[in-house]
């Protein structure tokens, strides 16, 4: 099978073309590697600058790449707004991939209209980036977030590209939780893919004396994932039980240096108001830390895993939150347990190539069904 992946999300894209090479498909992942984050791939569109000559110049490079992009039997977009360019010309782009190519795929991975509106209800989940409960997370992006995608062209595009493309794909239950009510016939739920044969399992062997709890920390996103409130109560913990806590705090240190903090640690925290892990939280826990992320009842029925429960999942409530954290620290002896259990999550839910077989199976549901001949490349 032949594959065009375009767009980076936090090395999804990556690892899952790594997977699907595995398995013997042809792949081409087109992308920015994520901005600062540069992951691999194999097309670099990396835009320098919002200059008119730096315009220009990545308008040009896409308009000489778009012949390439023909002929494909899937494309995916990792977004809406799967380009670095304005709303209008992604939907041009998307219209020239869904007709010079077989099937093309939207990635429901990251903030986007069906998204926001699902947080905005108020309904659909208990808590999210805007809201627990009626209470608003106090996060001064959250207004310009709700403006782009809910009252611009963004959510005009968001929404002819879920309607006019093949599939929707996406990796985190609130993503499918938002898109089901609008989509049901045409949104699959995907685990997010780790290469767990790159990442060296070190199962928890002995109960340890401290518990050393490790906490990433970005700055321009510290509200909206929650780090603020759980940096405090995490403080609050280790002044209350300062015999078994340590907390060890990552905060604009090179990437080497965060993962030597967090290798050395037995919890990893992660987001506050999520419902599923997140790509940090399962990279930590393939290496045999216990995640503290979301972890909620509705992702495990998702996942249909009725055993495993090896993260702590995180309540944005402080006085809840402390509590978990607290007994977490009571009851240490579980935490090799718990330990081998992330392993085990990891490698039976999200090893890259189970999730590449879950990929290819719904592309080639997509390629046997339905009718598409308008729109066949004509290769």
């Amino acid at each position: 099978m032949r594959i065009l992946l375009i767009g980076e999300y936090s090395n999804l894209h990556h690892t899952l073309s790594q997977g699907l090479k595995k398995l013997g498909h042809q792949v081409t992942l087109v992308s920015d590697g994520d901005g600062w984050k540069n992951y691999p791939r194999d097309v670099d569109l990396t835009r320098k600058g919002y200059s008119a000559i730096h315009t220009l110049g990545y308008v040009f490079r896409i308009l000489r790449l778009l012949p390439s992009f023909r002929g494909y039997d899937i494309v995916q977009i990792i977004n809406p707004l799967f380009l670095n360019l304005k709303a209008k010309q992604n939907l041009r782009i998307f219209r020239y991939l869904k007709k010079h190519n077989k099937r093309v795929f939207l990635g429901a991975f990251g903030v986007d209209h069906y998204w926001v509106k699902a947080c905005l209800d108020k309904k659909t989940f208990r808590y999210s980036d805007f809201y627990y409960g009626t209470q608003e997370i106090p996060n001064p992006s959250n207004p310009q977030i709700i403006h782009k995608w809910m009252h611009s062209k963004r959510q005009n595009v968001n929404e002819e590209i879920a309607s006019n493309c093949d599939g929707i794909i996406a990796c985190l239950y609130e993503y499918y939780a938002a898109y089901r009510p609008h989509f049901e016939k045409k949104v699959t739920y995907i685990p997010l893919p780790i290469d767990t044969e790159a990442i060296p399992a070190r199962p928890l062997r002995e109960v340890p004396e401290k518990v050393r709890i490790f906490i990433g920390i970005q700055k321009i996103r510290s509200v909206s994932k929650g780090t603020d409130v759980i940096l405090d109560v995490l403080q609050k913990l280790q002044a209350d039980h300062p015999e078994t806590c340590e907390i060890v705090k990552a905060e604009s240190v090179p990437y080497a240096e965060y993962v030597r903090l967090m290798a050395d640690s037995h919890i990893l925290i992660d987001q506050l108001y999520s419902y599923t892990p997140a790509m940090n939280a399962l990279q930590a826990m393939a290496q045999g830390l216990v995640a503290g992320s979301g972890a909620e009842p509705e992702m495990y029925r998702l996942y249909d895993e009725e055993t495993l429960r090896p993260i702590i999942n995180l309540c944005p409530d402080r006085r809840v939150l402390y509590d978990q954290l607290r007994e977490t620290l009571l009851n240490k002896e579980k935490l090799p347990e718990l330990s081998a259990q992330s392993i085990t999550f990891v490698k039976k839910h999200h090893d890259h190539i189970k999730v590449a077989e879950k990929y290819l199976e719904t592309w080639r549901v997509a390629l046997l069904t339905g009718s598409n001949d308008k729109n066949k490349p004509d290769y």
